[in-house]
């Protein structure tokens, strides 16, 4: 039976793992997809933090690619949905079917397992499909089961969902109701990449090589760094800080900004908080520190609480988004 030393031992050990995965997932993710670092490490904290991430960006940024490479390098069994308009629930989920055995001639129905059943599932633009499909995700999302028929079954170990959404086209889309936005830890932005970048991309993707992928980590490994970021320590301070900017978000709140209470609907809500301490732990432990550091708060609130804060009609009059508010937000806290 392992002893406490020991386990402090085989954390510490684990811990220095996490560090120099963060470099070797980098690597290796970087053969198939050029920049987009941050990005890599902001996906990397939705998965150690037991969350689920949505990427928003125009099209052409290499979304797909990037969660297809880190879904091969850490070992996960991986499902993409495109989500279309005509798209069910039962698609996403699975379904029962009526089988007859041949023998006995006896009917009996069998579930079907959809594509919701993998350690990582990519939700293609998620905001093509209706609500009602949507909402398909959320128990998978927030329980890792689904329930088909009034029977449960559980999701393999570990399941995170990796979304995409376009930010900039709006027809024939659905926009994402806050219940399932607020299922998302954080919300990764990806931009263009920068010139040298956008040319190493295209020497890469237009020649006859394609860059293998190594396999960093293993699917238990990766449970075993979930255990470990939840008992990262965070001070009192900074779990404090945390919830301050959570609740700073509200317009209701005494201490609101005029700019918040001017420009927001709907701020973000308890879970925002419990995501914001989960994704600074991760991060902590991803770059090496000992304990959640202030910054480290800071630095997770845009991802993690831009895109639960609904701005209200004269934030869209005056085109002020959540993102900005955010960023005034911890500025004027830092």
């Amino acid at each position: 039976m392992e002893t406490g030393r020991q386990r402090m031992e085989s954390d510490m050990r684990l811990a220095e793992e996490v560090r120099q995965v963060r470099l070797q997932v980098g690597a290796e993710v970087a053969r198939r997809v050029v920049g987009q670092e941050d990005a890599v490490e902001q996906l990397l904290v939705a998965l150690f933090a037991e969350g689920h991430g949505l990427l928003i960006g125009v099209p052409g940024l290499a979304k797909t690619t990037l969660v297809a490479a880190l879904a091969e390098c850490l070992d996960l069994t991986f499902s993409r949905i495109q989500f279309t308009p005509d798209l069910m629930p039962s698609d996403v989920t699975g379904t029962e079917v009526l089988e007859e055995d041949r023998a006995s001639g006896a009917r009996a129905f069998r579930f079907v397992r959809g594509p919701v059943f993998a350690n990582l599932l990519l939700a293609d633009e998620i905001n093509r499909t209706p609500p009602k499909t949507q909402s398909a995700l959320l128990e998978a999302m927030q329980e890792r089961r689904v329930t088909v028929a009034g029977q449960s079954w559980p999701l393999p170990p570990p399941f995170v969902v990796f979304a995409t959404q376009n930010p900039i086209e709006q027809e024939g889309t659905y926009p994402l109701p806050e219940a399932q936005l607020d299922r998302f830890t954080l919300a990764v932005r990806m931009d263009y990449p920068a010139f040298d970048q956008e040319m190493a991309i295209v020497q890469a993707t237009t020649g006859l090589t394609k860059q293998a992928i190594r396999k960093v980590l293993s699917p238990a490994r990766i449970l075993e760094i979930q255990e470990l970021v939840r008992g990262v320590p965070a001070p009192d301070f900074v779990i404090r800080e945390a919830v301050e900017l959570v609740r700073a978000t509200r317009p209701n709140d005494p201490a609101s900004s005029p700019d918040i209470r001017k420009f927001v609907a709907w701020g973000a809500g308890p879970r925002a908080a419990q995501h914001l301490v989960l994704a600074s732990k991760a991060l902590t432990l991803l770059r090496g520190e000992a304990t959640v550091p202030v910054d480290f708060v800071r630095q997770m609130a845009e991802p993690v609480l831009a895109h639960r804060v609904v701005v209200n009609f004269h934030a869209e009059a005056e085109r002020v988004t959540a993102v900005a508010l955010v960023r005034r937000l911890v500025e004027e806290r830092g």
